[in-house]
């Protein structure tokens, strides 16, 4: 990849510019700065073990099937909140 010189780096700066306008750059670089700033955060707060994070619910499908060791799912019963009347 080729350097880029000053020569270029201020045909991009026009380019920009005519593009944009002279006002409406600073509100995108500022939008920009912000959205990488909340990207860096994020990805900081990923890393960290998250102790009151709530548990992650068992996949009762997963259990029936090895428990009943046919590999199948057993059927599960629908719960009244789940069933619809008309």
């Amino acid at each position: 990849m080729p350097n880029l010189g000053p020569t270029e780096l201020i045909i991009i700066g026009v380019v920009l510019v005519l593009l944009f306008g002279a006002t409406r750059l600073p509100q995108t670089a500022k939008g920009l700065g912000q959205a990488l700033k909340i990207f860096k955060k994020e990805i900081r707060d990923e890393d960290k073990p998250q102790a009151d994070a709530p548990p992650q619910p068992i996949d009762q499908t997963a259990n029936a099937a090895s428990a009943n060791g046919t590999g199948q799912a057993a059927a599960q019963p629908v719960e009244d909140s789940e069933r619809t009347t008309r």
